[in-house]
């Protein structure tokens, strides 16, 4: 929310405030979306639950009948058949309970099924850039944690008031048949009930939003130190001491939260337990009086008391739903802030699915410019003062200036324009920053270009669906990533109705089979996490292989060959004559051979496209390629 000029802080306070009591009618509204499609088994619930509480409503007038009449009149039959009563009423009441319970449960582990997979397949949707700028420990909280609390919001919430209010008003007339004085006096602390609901309320709110916000920055913590990247990385540097100090603040914070939460919690539990002790005596003092002025009997007292606290349950609850279910607005409140992060490389309803790809490559005045994506952590969210935009004129972030001898600039592509013809091989060359992988993420639409476009057999790629591009451009980039599993299923990712035969002649072609084969445990070998039982050039293999099963039209190497050694590159460079014949291949590479065999070098610096051509008329023109060659590979004459 901006600051609106003119108007002071207590106009924008007077805002937010508005704005935090519309945010919350509109979050019951879309927590009501979920809940809908089960009215049917919820009012299943609510039936069971009353039939439960109406069975308990016949327990106080046994009681007011065995004392002022079965036990002075001696009825023996009478008082065998009541005491039978006394237990089969509670145990019927158990069963119908415990069902309700069971399908009520039911129903909110399926509502929080459905939101939890709601957030995650949008999260499955969004761009590449948004996974770049938010920490991973921050997602699994709001897709797994938070759904998990905002379950009690659903399941004890809802259904509690509604069985409250009709159990409190069902009380309340058989209290009133009995006496209507004593009525008004029980329920004369009723109010207050109320007024401490709604304080303690919003204080439990803010209490459980901080809470959440600093478990999910420990998770993220723990995640990132945790991982076998980040622990090779902490004892590499020997900082095991600063991690555990960073993890000792955020878990004290989270103590220190969880404390505070569960002291205002069990405050308001005490209150309303006083408040209804307080009713009580009330009712026992007139009413021994009424007694001992033999207005009332001693069995209706007894039973006039027991319908009080049974009274005093369903108000305890009715007070106290609203505190559970604003507490768990706050978990769906970060579970909706991820449903409306916008998907900034999305499908249109119109995308065209090709069924059979050439591998026609072009660039149309492609130009790029990284930033401007939507994180979590640049979500607004009401009530929160850092997201306050500055008043107008205030002091601006410095512009960072770049030099003329970096790399460094604002845009990491401009004036992209070439064409790649089905089957040929692009070589990408440049100095280290210079655009090559931020072009080859523009290829599989891991990124749109910010202005131009790129085509694929003549079709925008924002024409055409996800799943084309993905079956017709394979990549295998800089950093090969394993899943913690075995060697068969992180091959398997790429076709899961690969054979076995297609397995081992994918891994003949990337030089591996053999080295699986000589394992003890072959394809079924665990790779680790992030395959870090394997060594470098074994994971590049491994890559290579996964992409070669997926069999793509167009094929993207960025650097897929640096992790070799001299041996096993001869025998990749070997296996990539193969595996890049009849394909439209754009490879990033330093390696000569790669370069040699390019139908087409691109040149870039800066983001640009300085120069084109073969390895013999690039070489002969004497620019930038000339050098980045004499540089890398030796003077010219060597190698021409």
């Amino acid at each position: 929310m901006e600051y609106t000029p003119g108007s002071g802080w207590g106009g924008f306070l007077r805002s937010e405030q508005k704005s935090l009591r519309d945010l919350q009618r509109s979050m019951v509204g879309r927590v009501l979306r979920y809940v809908r499609p089960h009215a049917g088994a919820l009012t299943v619930v609510v039936l069971l639950t009353l039939a439960s509480a109406a069975l308990n409503l016949l327990t106080p007038l046994i009681f007011r009948e065995l004392i002022d009449v079965i036990l002075p009149n001696g009825d023996v039959a009478r008082l065998d058949l009541f005491a039978l009563l006394l237990v089969i009423i509670p145990l019927v009441a158990t069963v119908l309970n415990i069902r309700a319970r069971r399908l009520n449960s039911r129903i909110g582990e399926t509502i929080i099924h459905n939101l939890r997979m709601d957030a995650y397949l949008h999260l499955q949707r969004m761009s590449f850039a948004f996974f770049t700028e938010t920490k991973v420990g921050e997602l699994v909280s709001r897709v797994n944690t938070d759904t998990a609390r905002a379950q009690n919001g659903v399941n004890e919430s809802i259904t509690t008031l509604i069985v409250s209010l009709i159990e409190a008003v069902a009380i309340l007339a058989v209290m009133i048949a009995l006496d209507w004085r004593l009525t008004l006096l029980g329920v004369a602390v009723v109010p207050l009930f109320i007024v401490l609901g709604r304080r303690t309320g919003n204080q439990l709110r803010e209490l459980r939003r901080q809470s959440f916000e600093n478990i999910a920055q420990m998770r993220a913590t723990m995640h990132e130190s945790l991982n076998v990247s980040g622990i090779l990385l902490t004892k590499l540097f020997g900082q095991t001491g600063y991690e555990a100090d960073k993890m000792n603040r955020l878990s004290l914070a989270v103590r220190d939260g969880e404390v505070k939460h569960t002291a205002v919690s069990y405050g308001f539990l005490a209150m309303l337990g006083l408040l209804g002790v307080v009713g009580t005596a009330l009712v026992y003092w007139v009413g021994g009086h009424l007694v001992l002025d033999r207005a009332f009997t001693v069995g209706t007292i007894v039973a006039f008391a027991a319908y009080l606290v049974q009274l005093y349950g369903p108000m305890q609850a009715i007070t106290n739903a609203p505190v559970m279910f604003i507490t768990a607005l706050v978990s769906f409140e970060r579970v909706f802030e991820t449903l409306d992060l916008p998907v900034e490389v999305g499908e249109r309803d119109d995308a065209q699915t090709l069924t059979q790809v050439r591998g026609a490559l072009a660039f149309q005045d492609v130009a790029f410019r990284y930033g401007g994506t939507t994180g979590l952590a640049t979500v607004y969210r009401v009530g929160r003062m850092e997201n306050v935009k500055p008043p107008p004129g205030a002091p601006q972030e410095p512009t960072a200036v770049t030099s003329n001898d970096s790399q460094a600039r604002t845009w990491a592509l401009e004036d992209i324009t070439f064409e790649v013809e089905p089957g040929q091989l692009v070589a990408l060359v440049g100095a280290s920053g210079a655009g090559k992988t931020t072009l080859s993420y523009l290829i599989p639409r891991l990124y749109d270009p910010t202005s131009g476009s790129v085509a694929l057999d003549g079709h925008d790629l924002r024409d055409l669906t996800l799943p084309t591009i993905a079956g017709a451009v394979g990549v295998v980039t800089q950093e090969t990533y394993l899943f913690h599993d075995t060697i068969r299923a992180n091959l398997l990712y790429a076709n899961l109705n690969a054979s076995q035969t297609d397995l081992e002649r994918a891994c003949e072609m990337a030089q591996l089979h053999a080295f699986i084969r000589a394992l003890p445990e072959g394809y079924d070998t665990l790779v680790g996490e992030r395959g870090y039982r394997l060594s470098g050039g074994e994971k590049q293999r491994l890559s290579l292989a996964r992409v070669i099963l997926r069999d793509p039209r167009v094929l993207v190497l960025d650097e897929a060959t640096s992790h070799l050694d001299s041996q096993s590159e001869t025998l990749i460079q070997k296996a990539l004559k193969e595996v890049l014949r009849g394909r439209t291949s754009v490879v990033i590479a330093h390696r000569l051979s790669t370069i040699l065999a390019a139908d087409q070098i691109l040149v870039f610096d800066r983001g640009r496209i300085v120069e084109r051509g073969t390895h013999q008329t690039l070489l002969a023109d004497g620019g930038v390629y000339a050098n980045l060659y004499e540089t890398q590979f030796g003077a010219p004459s060597q190698h021409a």
